[in-house]
């Protein structure tokens, strides 16, 4: 019985083995099938050699403007393609006749690619980019004299209005480091966005290259389209961006600011939109058109117009930064707004002077952001350092430090434009290092007082500083992008990022900034020539002190003063008083903005802005 049971069990095990073998070749057939019957994939990727697949490159997403004015869009370019193993015998002479070029140059390529031979095998690649149209068509009449060289018609940048170079970045084709790095998306011969908004927004404004698949023979010659172009694959365009940029503002913002070195930046207080982002010297956007020409003029240009110093500089923000320390001293109860101070042209401590200039003294806390008082904040950060509600001067700073990040400043703000720096503010603990564990107290410091010191911001920092204000106490971190079809933006865009400073002390802070350009000449109000009849514009001058030169030139402000639609920040290099310089240019740009001209009364002012030249190495055209 035994024996039986074995056999039994035995046979079994076969009868599954052989089930297991029937299944496994069952599968493995149909698989087949499958690959030399019903999937062409398979096919295609075995016929490579003998295929040849024409890359079709798709139109570049155009970038608009909040009004829906084309900043960027596309126009047709012609390119030279060579595909070296094709190439037979030629007329070198007649070739370069034809495209107008030196005959030396096509050798030299030539030269190039045969010792490149095995790394380039079947590829084409451009021998030559945007030719004339006319120069073109006379080599697509005699191309079939040519073989291995062939047209390619493709999509280039195109820039109807000349606004936002820095801003908008420019498109060239991607190198071998690039291709690196994104292996599985760009080849040789791709285009991609390297700088700005072009970079910021590559992956939607590039679109999907398509191919037609061509068949060769055995002669590398190209006889017919591969399966009457079933297979081919149609380009996918790139998706259109819309941004939160005026063109016309923008515009106009480069004019004031031609043959000067700075930056503004406008911001809608109630949404965090970047009206313009204008960085001086900026690129003409015909350069962006054909950058690689001019890349290296570019670079060697001391003034180094691809800095963009609207998010990349980090000035002292002098000044405006008293509307900081005030709105803190009355956060922490140490200033109320009808507390006066002396002011004798300076604030004295010890044998040392932090300087002022002449007005009337004593002066309460509206009067001293009106006049800009130097003394009077000296006096307010002393009480916020001094006070007794904390155990040290390193608790004090410390809760300084707070209120001041509250505001954005010493960290990168989140906007959606790239490169964006953080700027600094010091620490307690920087202090320690530097002099030592209680080894230092408010006078150490004194220069924070006014924005100095080591204080350093961008001007976006300092637009969205005059954003918060106008909002009473709270921002929305500035961008570029709007929410468009099939591009969607971050939820903190849309939230509102408030101050660790009640918005009931803001308007304390407003009323002086109000009085600044509005109290008339001579009454002692720092931007009286900001002033617009009824745009009721508030507004604060400084002057921040530069260790390369002249004092750098800063005024912010926003308008109206009730429900405002504009704030903005001029900071100019080497320009010296607020007033002279970054005060008119400001409060021209508002008045374009809001009233769509500028009136006859101040078409003098805005004269004398667009003939100044502050660059002493440009001469005035």
């Amino acid at each position: 019985m035994t024996g039986n049971n074995e056999n039994r069990q035995r046979s079994f095990k076969e009868k599954k083995l052989l089930i297991g073998l029937i299944t496994v070749a069952a599968i493995l057939l149909t698989k087949l099938f499958v690959i030399q019957i019903v999937d062409d994939k398979y096919k295609i990727d075995a016929l490579n050699n003998s295929m040849v697949y024409d890359i079709v490159y798709p139109t570049r997403g155009i970038i608009y403007d909040r009004n829906g004015k084309i900043l960027v869009g596309n126009k047709v370019a012609y390119d030279i393609l060579v595909t070296p193993r094709q190439v037979q015998k030629f007329d070198t002479l007649a070739l370069a006749e034809a495209l107008k070029i030196p005959p030396d140059f096509i050798r030299e390529k030539m030269a190039g690619y045969t010792k490149e031979r095995r790394k380039i095998g079947y590829q084409s690649v451009v021998m030559l980019k945007q030719l004339p149209p006319e120069i073109y068509m006379r080599f697509a009449e005699i191309q079939y004299k040519f073989p291995g060289f062939r047209g390619q018609v493709r999509s280039i940048r195109d820039y109807p209005i000349n606004a936002g170079g820095n801003l908008l970045g420019y498109v060239s084709e991607v190198d071998a480091d690039y291709i690196k790095r994104h292996p599985d998306e760009y080849k040789p011969g791709d285009y991609a966005g390297k700088t700005g908004i072009e970079a910021a927004r590559e992956s939607e404004l590039k679109g999907e290259n398509g191919y037609h698949i061509y068949l060769r023979n055995s002669r590398n010659q190209i006889e017919t389209r591969y399966k009457n172009g079933e297979m081919d694959k149609e380009a996918i365009p790139g998706h259109d961006i819309k941004t939160t940029i005026d063109a016309d503002l923008q515009q106009y913002g480069q004019e004031l600011m031609k043959n000067k070195v700075g930056s503004i930046v406008a911001i809608e207080p109630s949404t965090g939109e970047i009206l313009a982002m204008v960085s001086s010297p900026c690129i003409d956007v015909n350069v962006l058109a054909d950058i690689g020409k001019h890349y290296n003029e570019i670079i060697k240009d001391p003034y180094k117009p691809m800095f963009n110093r609207a998010v990349q500089a980090p000035y002292p923000p002098g000044s405006v930064f008293k509307l900081v320390n005030g709105l803190i001293g009355l956060q922490e109860g140490v200033l109320t707004p009808d507390m006066e101070y002396p002011c004798h042209q300076g604030y004295a401590y010890g044998s040392h002077k932090l300087g002022c200039h002449n007005h009337r003294s004593p002066l309460d806390f509206e009067e001293a952001i009106m006049m800009s008082c130097n003394s009077y904040f000296c006096y307010v950060t002393k009480s916020i350092m001094e006070n007794k509600e904390y155990r040290t001067i390193d608790d004090a700073f410390d809760k300084w430090h707070d209120y001041v990040e509250s505001f954005g400043f010493g960290k990168k703000l989140g906007s959606d434009f790239p490169s964006e720096l953080g700027g600094n503010i010091p620490t307690s603990e920087y202090y320690d290092k530097l002099y030592g564990k209680n080894r230092w107290k408010f006078t150490t410091i004194i220069s924070l007082s006014i924005g100095q010191g080591e204080i350093g911001v961008t001007p976006l920092h300092i637009a969205n500083l005059c954003a918060t204000v106008a909002n009473r106490g709270y921002y929305i971190i500035p961008h570029i992008i709007k929410k468009s079809d099939g591009v969607e933006i971050e939820p903190k865009y849309y939230k509102k990022q408030y101050t660790k400073v009640d918005t009931l002390q803001f308007h304390k802070v407003i009323n002086g900034m109000w009085r600044a350009v509005n109290s008339g000449f001579g009454s002692g109000g720092t931007a009286s020539i900001a002033a617009v009849p009824g745009l009721d514009i508030c507004g604060k001058t400084g002057t921040a002190q530069n260790p390369h030169g002249a004092d750098n030139s800063v005024f912010i402000c926003f308008a109206p003063r009730e429900n405002p639609k504009i704030a903005i920040a001029a900071y100019i290099e080497n320009a010296g008083f607020g007033a002279t310089w970054a005060c008119p240019i400001a409060s021209l740009m508002v008045e374009k903005y809001l009233e769509g001209k500028i009136s006859e009364e101040r078409k003098p002012l805005e004269e004398r802005v667009m003939q100044g030249n502050l660059m002493p190495n440009v001469k005035t055209k």
